[in-house]
């Protein structure tokens, strides 16, 4: 007497669905080189439309022009409830962060030793506390007022702020103070997202960092009763000082 085959596991039927994704090629997201375009053009079947310009039409406009760029940027920051400054060069951006510091009254503040963020945090007028991607010690990082960090790039598209390990110092100094300062050189303003990943991969050498977050607007959640709160689950401000 045969026995009939039980039917499936729920783990089973998911795994065969990856499984046949798998072997199926499709084309990776966000093409922007000449070669990965020709590539996926020549692949099995070709591409008649590249997943960039399917997207285009239905994504928000990013700018065409620097200028342009900025002015969507600080846009979408604002309608974001992120505070945005500009300034000229470092040394100024350097002194609005004293003069921020001074009228806050911040008594500690962490920073990542990054050649964007040192000469700013040289200049405050409190204790400052370098954090570097080796580590860094939780209670320390919550009981500042403020961190300082770079980004590998700001999103005028979507106004977000694209910060990694290896440009935030590790993982906690963009989460843990209070308030983030985001330091911002003009030549890190993309118009999309695929530019922001597009440049990371080129800055990297295509070796991403461990960690890559892309921050928008300051922390906050809506879940009880639809009331926005912020600085839930993160810091309460978000500010951005576009540099240049």
């Amino acid at each position: 007497m045969s026995r009939s085959n039980p039917p499936p596991s729920a783990r089973d039927v998911i795994l065969g669905r990856v499984r046949e994704a798998l072997r199926s090629v499709a084309p990776l997201p966000h093409m922007r080189s000449q070669a990965a375009v020709s590539a996926a053009a020549a692949g099995p079947g070709g591409l008649t439309i590249l997943p960039a310009e399917a997207a285009r039409p239905w994504l928000p406009d990013g700018g065409e022009t620097l200028g342009e760029q900025v002015g969507i940027l600080i846009g979408n920051l604002e309608k974001l409830r992120a505070q945005v400054h500009c300034t000229l060069d470092l040394e100024a951006a350097a002194d609005l962060v004293a003069t921020m510091a001074r009228d806050r009254g911040w008594k500690q503040v962490a920073w990542h030793d990054h050649p964007a963020v040192a000469p700013v945090a040289s200049r405050l007028p409190c204790e400052s506390h370098r954090v570097d991607e080796s580590g860094f010690e939780k209670n320390r990082l919550e009981a500042c007022d403020a961190g300082i960090t770079t980004c590998d790039a700001a999103v005028a598209q979507t106004g977000s702020i694209v910060v990694s390990s290896a440009t935030c110092g590790g993982r906690g100094l963009s989460i843990l103070p209070h308030v983030h300062v985001v330091l911002v050189p003009i030549d890190r303003v993309v118009g999309t997202l695929a530019d922001a990943l597009d440049q990371m991969r080129e800055r990297h050498a295509g070796r991403m960092p461990s960690m890559v977050s892309f921050i928008t607007g300051p922390s906050r959640t809506g879940d009880i009763e639809r009331i926005l709160v912020l600085g839930a689950h993160g810091p309460k401000e978000l500010i951005v000082i576009i540099v240049g």
